[in-house]
């Protein structure tokens, strides 16, 4: 007992003490308190979306309102999802060039990339939604392309032709072609289903099967693809190449048909 109370009476005793106290207080907050990275990513996040509604405010309220919640000119934006945004304005089909066409058409991009990402993370605050896949989501990378090519002929062909090169819908409406799109993009007008087309969320097209999708759009049109059936004409499919046949093929027929009667009424007339 007198050997502890006579280092409990040791000048530096107090200051062991303290060293510990505040030890033992560091390691508590940085086990409670949220680490520095995850603060600077909050702080990044509000930072985008100030800007984001800063943008939306100038190109984008006067027809889905002021909060998102659509007007006579355009329609809700509540719940659509980072996705959506970055579809619509990456493809220029928004800003749309005007509200009488049947549906929005691509156009040149109006907005850079990180306005874009801002304009998303505002949208994406108004209400959850799907977000912006990543590459390893729509890459490549352990795809299956003939799956792909079952799944697209089931749920896409009908509208985009075989190959994804587009066809024509109802009132001035159309399918675009699917050759040229970034696959981000691809990814992310499955998972929105903007304009005519319809969603097909994680519930019914997995993120693998989305792959996969895209996965044999690349392959089907890649400028390394040959047509095992020779002249393809442009891959437009059975109606094209129908046409074809009875637009030139018959007109021969026609032709021949004339030049045989021709000829047989000379000879009579001999």
């Amino acid at each position: 007992m007198k050997k502890l109370s006579a280092r409990r009476r040791h000048p530096l005793a107090a200051v062991v003490v303290l060293l510990l106290a505040l030890a033992a207080t560091g390691g508590l907050y940085a086990f409670v308190a949220p680490t520095g990275k995850a603060q600077a990513e909050e702080t990044a996040q509000s930072l985008a979306i100030d800007e984001g509604k800063k943008l939306y405010a100038v190109g984008c309220a006067s027809c889905h309102g002021t909060g998102g919640q659509g007007t006579s000119d355009g329609p809700s934006l509540v719940g659509v999802g980072a996705a959506a945004v970055d579809f619509q304005v990456g493809t220029g089909r928004m800003p749309a060039a005007t509200s009488q066409s049947a549906q929005a058409p691509d156009k040149p991009v109006v907005y850079s990339q990180a306005e874009i990402d801002q304009l998303a993370a505002y949208v994406a605050s108004l209400g959850a939604g799907p977000s912006i896949p990543t590459e390893a989501e729509y890459g490549p990378e352990g795809a299956d392309i003939a799956k792909g090519g079952d799944l697209f002929r089931t749920n896409c062909a009908q509208c985009h032709n075989f190959t994804g090169k587009g066809g024509a819908l109802t009132h001035g409406k159309y399918a675009p072609p699917l050759d040229d799109v970034d696959p981000k993009h691809i990814y992310e007008a499955m998972q929105t289903g903007p304009q005519n087309m319809p969603s097909f969320p994680d519930t019914t097209l997995s993120e693998q099967n989305k792959k996969d999708i895209i996965a044999y759009l690349d392959a089907v049109n890649s400028d390394d693809t040959e047509s095992p059936g020779g002249l393809e004409l442009g891959g437009l499919g059975p109606v094209a190449e129908g046409l074809f046949a009875w637009v030139f093929g018959l007109g021969a027929l026609i032709a021949v048909a004339v030049w045989v009667a021709a000829r047989t009424a000379k000879a009579k007339k001999s």
